[in-house]
């Protein structure tokens, strides 16, 4: 990042705020009967996180000439649903995760039928927030249509939820590297690419800009996922808000288990690389190169 490194966490933490800000006012705050799923939600989507996926919607938005103001709606609801599938990924009919951002699990600190519908509501709300965007943030209807199918197609069965199922079945058998790295193109990788497409729709980009931009996001989310399956074995569990080990635990084939930990680290340097040259056609990617290199050398 050189000189610039200054300006570009400046500006990271300016995406940061916009977003915790927004989403603050999305959250239902009023005193209402069914007051303890929203506590969930609230106590979900405001317990930390790195924002990375709204991050990434506003900033391929500004990248190709638009204005991320009218991207907002958008990186709220990708982040809505990336907490909603925590939510349920910690469920015990899933990964049986008690703790979640150095707090414990939606489930443990309200139950599991509040968090599940917690879950629900969050994505819920995410499309309702997408689908009011031209009313909130002026954003061009043709846009915003363009983005919910965005988000909807890889939200669902061909993307997050079908990475998930292949995740689920997979526990407790070895599966091969064309299975693994599939599995997380969907369950890692694909709201990484919503998040980054529904950007560029935003911005009113050509095909062959979010096609681009798809490759970039593919790329990003075997990286960010590599680093996972590594954090998940050297991580400080303090840093990580959650315990390490859990794939082993588990029983589930990660990178580390089929290539090592050398290996790993290798394939996230090649993938970050991969993902840097995907990027080489747009002028102005100067925050998106920088923070693809932060998030190789995170350490939670």
């Amino acid at each position: 990042m050189g000189g610039n490194s200054m300006e570009f966490q400046d500006q990271l933490n300016e995406y940061i705020q916009l977003v915790d800000r927004e989403l603050e006012r999305l959250l239902p705050d009023e005193d209402i009967l069914q007051k303890s799923v929203v506590d969930a939600m609230r106590y979900s989507v405001t317990a930390g996180g790195k924002r990375i996926r709204p991050v990434l919607t506003l900033e391929v938005c500004r990248m190709l000439g638009g204005d991320p103001h009218k991207a907002l709606p958008f990186a709220c609801a990708v982040e809505l649903i990336h907490s909603y599938s925590l939510i349920h990924d910690d469920l015990p009919c899933m990964d049986d995760d008690a703790m979640r951002r150095g707090k414990p699990s939606c489930h443990i600190a309200f139950g599991e039928s509040t968090a599940l519908l917690a879950g629900d509501a969050l994505l819920t709300l995410a499309f309702e927030t997408a689908s009011h965007a031209p009313q909130t943030h002026g954003t061009g209807c043709e846009e915003t249509l363009r983005a919910i199918s965005i988000l909807s197609r890889l939200a669902g069965v061909h993307g997050m939820i079908g990475g998930q199922v292949i995740d689920l079945e997979s526990e407790g058998r070895g599966i091969e590297y064309p299975v693994l790295h599939q599995m997380h193109l969907l369950k890692t990788g694909a709201l990484i690419k919503a998040a980054c497409q529904m950007g560029a729709a935003a911005a009113g980009a050509q095909e062959e800009d979010l096609d681009k931009i798809g490759e970039y996001a593919d790329a990003l989310g075997l990286a960010f996922q590599i680093c996972d399956d590594i954090l998940d074995v050297v991580g400080d569990e303090a840093q990580l808000g959650k315990p390490v080990g859990s794939d082993k635990q588990q029983q589930k084939t990660s990178f580390i288990t089929l290539f090592g930990l050398e290996e790993s680290r290798s394939n996230a340097q090649m993938m970050t690389t991969l993902a840097k040259e995907s990027l080489a056609s747009f002028e102005h990617n100067g925050f998106l190169l920088a923070l693809t290199d932060l998030l190789l050398n995170r350490n939670k």
